[in-house]
């Protein structure tokens, strides 16, 4: 018996999306409806705020589209040039979604800016109200991702789109209320920089691991050299070269590995231990190639 392979993954990704079709459907449908909201008002009030907010707001749908496309993408079937299917679509999208978030942030940032060196007043109770409602839809969207965005690099760009606008709606309203009350005219602005600096802080990080994931980096959540160790300690075991960790997706994990063995095992043996890995490591995906102790050409062996 001169090498053995075995291939194994599971099966239960298959449901990520379909976990998450209402929530991208209802996000989507709530978030444009309050862009329409926006727009009138800000019409109405003639408030350029809520017009630019409109726009931030339109712009993270978009994020919310691609993300939910990623993940449509990302569940069909391999097809001709593409043998891994489009799993790593959701890791692209991710990367773009950083990219968008960043982009708001510039956006932002030079709006508070421009205030900060010449304040404007608030245009009003109106904008205030609408920036309540903004809250309360984005709140309820980004609620909906939540849990979803600790596995899921791609559920945490939506998550962190939502987040992003709830929060810019709240620096609204509470700086809103403290200037109409103090006619402090310069919170607005610091407000948008204290919001900033909070939407970094996550977005950075979603940046980095969706680059690190695109670079086929070992996924934070994995542990190589336990991992590593465990198969090692295996009876039997004496050696392992060629080991490979990387992510199929933003929510599959795939491992390859050489292992060196004293005596050809069955397969019982890597079935068991393709188990053990998806059990303790969440690694779906796993393929080993068997070689003897001693063997220098493992077909003749």
């Amino acid at each position: 018996m001169g090498n053995q392979h075995n291939h194994s993954h599971g099966h239960s990704h298959g449901h990520t999306t379909a976990n998450y079709n209402r929530a991208f459907a209802v996000g989507i449908g709530l978030n444009l409806l309050f862009v329409g909201v926006e727009i009138f008002y800000g019409l109405l009030a003639n408030s350029s705020a809520l017009l630019a907010d409109a726009g931030h707001n339109a712009s993270d749908v978009l994020g919310l589209v691609f993300a939910w496309f990623a993940m449509w993408v990302a569940a069909k079937k391999p097809k001709g040039r593409y043998t891994f299917g489009y799993k790593k679509t959701t890791i692209l999208i991710s990367v773009l979604n950083a990219v968008l978030l960043f982009g708001a942030v510039g956006a932002i940032g030079w709006d508070a800016a421009g205030k900060l060196s010449n304040p404007d007043p608030v245009a009003g109770t109106q904008v205030i109200i609408v920036a309540i409602i903004g809250v309360v839809i984005n709140t309820i969207t980004a609620l909906m991702f939540i849990k979803g965005q600790k596995d899921d690099l791609n559920i945490k760009g939506a998550f962190l789109h939502m987040a992003a606008d709830a929060a810019v709606s709240l620096g609204v309203v509470i700086a809103g209320v403290i200037i109409v009350n103090t006619g402090w005219n310069w919170v607005d602005p610091v407000m948008s920089f204290i919001i900033i600096a909070v939407i970094m802080w996550g977005t950075w990080r979603l940046f980095i691991d969706s680059v690190n994931l695109a670079l086929d980096a070992v996924p934070k959540r994995v542990d190589a050299d336990k991992v590593r160790e465990y198969i090692l300690s295996k009876e039997n075991v004496v050696d392992m070269h060629d080991f490979h960790i990387w992510a199929m997706s933003t929510t599959q994990i795939a491992l390859t590995a050489h292992i060196v063995v004293k005596e050809i095992p069955d397969n019982e043996f890597l079935s068991l231990l393709q188990s053990e890995i998806n059990k303790e490591y969440k690694i779906s995906h796993t393929t080993f190639q068997i070689e003897k102790v001693g063997c220098t050409c493992i077909v003749h062996c």
